[in-house]
């Protein structure tokens, strides 16, 4: 049987790692791996989660199972994180998930068994897991367009042009905020527009928002998915905590199904039960219970509002330097879309070419794509980064 097996495509940005740590220079700069680092290269516990940690080191007195979708106190938790107060309680099922992916790929699950005519619409470009769970699982995939590659902004109507042509119960996956790769994200106006054009198409959103609090803010990067959740009939939300908790080895994660009629909620919930099961039983937990320690108690979730809002300044900051070093360099406002884009990505608009040389030449490490994560910057590296781009005349 196994002589059969095919080799599949290598992770592109695992290669990248894997190059970046056999390069023996000094001055090399990795700006492909996308987790969050702070100014000394690390990827640090935040405070509030150390301190839950030892809370629940203290408090816990079982590692038996929890329920199939998980401790219900994480759902109310994280809805009330992401939806506020768009919809109640009684219009949203729950279950957590293995992390952001994972929701990802129970919610594609739900829709293949809800409606396996259905087609997904992805943003092109979008995170390289959408489309590769999206073919695994047989499901029928379109594109619409969202990135303007002259302008590095959001292609408008581009965007709308296409999803005109989706049809009745369709899926469009949005990214909440903080697009990934490019950075370049929906304004409220737009979020609204798309909201009028999916209730008029019967379109159904599936929200994946996994950087809540990176972009302008824990309630700003939530407009777009709160707005969803008050106008639309029924709607799916992919949550994950790696990046904004910081607990990206916990696996946390959620799905959310959100419907208006509140009689839909219970065979919601039994469905999402029924696909945990099948695919991994009982979810992760040691995270989620970090994560609701956190959310519930008023002196640690302050005090993570407080890191994680430094981490979201930290993340602008880096942005406007870069975006001033190049206007210094080139006398062009070119680069001024680096200061303009949100969360930890931005696509620098390089050609494959002109990151290859970047990466020989000047030890810069990212995606082909020219997808760069901001948050591998620090003071001391910018200078060389652009130095590095000017010298490959992006």
């Amino acid at each position: 049987m196994f002589e059969n097996l095919t080799a599949q495509p290598a992770d592109k940005i695992l290669q990248l790692m894997q190059m970046f740590r056999e390069d023996p220079r000094d001055n090399k700069i990795d700006l492909g791996v996308g987790v969050y680092k702070n100014a000394d290269g690390q990827t640090p516990v935040m405070r509030a989660v150390k301190t839950a940690e030892r809370k629940l080191w203290e408090l816990e007195d079982t590692k038996s199972y929890t329920g199939l979708t998980g401790d219900t106190g994480f759902h109310d938790a994280m809805r009330a994180l992401i939806l506020g107060d768009a919809v109640g309680a009684e219009n949203v099922a729950a279950a957590a998930t293995p992390g952001g992916t994972g929701a990802i790929r129970q919610g594609l699950e739900l829709i293949k068994m809800a409606n396996p005519e259905a087609t997904v619409w992805l943003s092109a470009p979008t995170w390289p897991n959408h489309p590769s769970i999206v073919k695994y699982l047989g499901i029928p995939m379109a594109e619409y367009r969202y990135f303007d590659a002259e302008t590095r902004a959001v292609d408008w109507d581009g965007m709308v042009a296409d999803l005109e042509a989706a049809k009745a119960g369709d899926v469009v996956l949005l990214h909440g905020c903080c697009h990934n790769p490019t950075g370049a994200n929906l304004n409220e106006a737009q979020w609204q527009a798309v909201a009028e054009l999916l209730l008029r198409k019967g379109l159904i959103p599936f929200v994946d928002i996994a950087y809540q609090g990176f972009g302008d803010g824990l309630d700003a990067d939530a407009y777009g998915v709160r707005h969803l959740a008050s106008t639309q009939p029924e709607m799916l939300v992919a949550a994950s905590c790696s990046k904004n908790f910081g607990v990206y080895r916990e696996r946390a994660g959620l799905l959310m199904a959100v419907a208006q009629d509140s009689k839909k909620t219970p065979l919601d919930q039994a469905t999402l039960a029924f696909l945990n099961r099948q695919n991994f039983s009982f979810p992760p937990d040691h995270g989620t219970r970090l994560v609701t320690l956190v959310l519930n108690d008023a002196e640690l979730r302050a005090d993570w509002q407080s890191e994680l809002e430094d981490v979201r300044l930290g993340m602008l900051g880096l942005r406007q330097s870069l975006a001033s070093a190049l206007q210094a360099r080139t006398g062009s406002d070119r680069f001024g879309f680096l200061a303009d884009h949100r969360g930890m990505f931005s696509r620098l608009g390089a050609t494959p070419e002109q990151v290859l040389r970047m990466r020989e030449d000047h030890g810069i490490y990212m995606v082909g794509d020219s997808r760069m994560n901001i948050a591998g910057l620090n003071e001391a590296s910018i200078p060389i980064l652009a130095d590095a781009i000017v010298a490959v005349d992006v």
